[in-house]
């Protein structure tokens, strides 16, 4: 392992984490694991020199127990359920003065003030992408099947909707059949927006992901995996577009493989330069 001070990370649900943890330690540095008590629900034991198991309130002892660990670098990778924002989860002191001090609970505001406290004490947070800069798709088709004409305008539509969407910090995700959006994604996260789509548009709906105008890389970066497909394979859809470079695909190769498998079309889209 290198000789550098440990990454840390700050662990929350899904697949994320544990991918993170793996590039980590291809990369030759020692990871530190904060594991969000409330959302971690993979085993990153094989691959870090420590796993401390924290409640999401308790702000101070994440950034305390990274400190002692010496990590001055981190990254947030994992959903963080923001209904967590509303729940009887109980801060500690430093993380009840954060949520004072927002003007709002939107993920952004959270998350940036987070960061934020962890550059009070030293810890530079990093951006989710580091070591994984292979999972983000360059511009194209990415599957052997290609979209039809129909799909491409339906596409075009969705990024409009979908770039609109995450300009308000709503969601990432549109649901769009016949170029009119059917769902659009708010707290339940992409999976349910998916299934919430299927259930009103039926088959063949088309998926627009879509980053922030200003996507801040650190956190809150558009994400799909295997269970997107899975749940898209489920519900009947065919397309799937994610914004090429802001986009990590978890499990690439494999994601793709079965796509093909199931003759579905995942593109990579770019906004006009």
């Amino acid at each position: 392992m290198s000789s550098a001070p440990p990454v840390g990370l700050i662990a929350g649900k899904g697949k994320f984490p544990l991918i993170f943890a793996q590039e980590t330690r291809k990369n030759n540095r020692e990871l530190v694991v904060i594991a969000l008590k409330e959302e971690m629900d993979e085993n990153l034991s094989p691959y870090a020199k420590a796993v401390h198991t924290v409640s999401v309130g308790k702000l101070d002892s994440i950034i305390q127990t990274l400190k002692k660990e010496g990590v001055c670098e981190a990254a947030m990778a994992g959903r963080l359920e923001h209904t967590k924002l509303f729940s009887d989860i109980v801060p500690d002191f430093r993380a009840a003065q954060l949520l004072f001090s927002i003007k709002d609970r939107r993920a952004d505001s959270v998350l940036l003030a987070v960061a934020n406290e962890l550059e009070k004490d030293g810890i530079h947070l990093l951006p989710s992408t580091t070591f994984l800069s292979h999972l983000l798709p360059a511009p194209g088709s990415l599957t052997k099947s290609k979209p039809t004409d129909a799909e491409e305008r339906g596409i075009e539509f969705g990024i409009r909707m979908a770039q609109g969407l995450a300009a308000l910090d709503l969601g990432q995700t549109v649901v769009i059949k016949k170029r009119a959006a059917v769902a659009v994604e708010a707290m339940e996260g992409t999976d349910e927006c998916i299934r919430r789509g299927a259930a009103l548009g039926g088959n063949d709906i088309i998926i627009v992901k879509s980053s922030k105008p200003n996507q801040d890389m650190r956190f809150d970066v558009p994400v799909v995996g295997m269970s997107t497909v899975s749940v898209m394979i489920e519900c009947k859809c065919r397309v799937l577009a994610v914004e090429a470079r802001k986009t990590i695909m978890l499990e690439k190769d494999a994601m793709i493989e079965r796509a093909d498998k199931a003759g579905m079309c995942i593109v990579a889209w770019e906004k006009p330069r």
